[in-house]
């Protein structure tokens, strides 16, 4: 049997995930990639939307936004400026992060990369 991801998942506030997984899926700004044992090294950053560790037992899922991802050959590091865990995401925070993501949309000087990146939030923060 293969050996799992080692994989950590940090915020500025605490480390959510340290430990191993089947695979990460992760929300860069280039779109979706899934890391598992063995992937080549990169560096990434990181898109707002959901984190999604998978492992024998099921799957966790966490919204990320802002920060980056580091494959090494010791596995995945990433960096958040934001990380909350999904079953987490409900009445004031859900709501704080939905009115960030709609602030930047209706803002008048932000780059097209910043709306499509709110674009992104608010459809990752929809499916909760």
């Amino acid at each position: 049997m293969a050996a799992g991801l080692t994989f950590s998942l940090v915020s500025p506030e605490r480390e959510l995930f340290a430990g191993e997984a089947d695979a990460v899926l992760v929300p860069g700004t280039e779109g979706l990639f899934e890391v598992g044992p063995g992937h080549s090294p990169v560096m990434a950053t990181l898109s707002p939307g959901m984190l999604v560790i998978k492992q024998a037992t099921g799957e966790e899922r966490y919204f990320v936004r802002g920060g980056f991802a580091d494959v090494t050959a010791a596995g995945l590091t990433v960096l958040a400026e934001v990380a909350i865990p999904a079953d987490e995401l409900h009445g004031d925070r859900l709501a704080a992060e939905k009115s960030h993501a709609e602030g930047i949309l209706a803002a008048n000087d932000v780059t097209p990369e910043e709306v499509l990146a709110a674009g992104r939030a608010a459809e990752a923060l929809a499916s909760v």
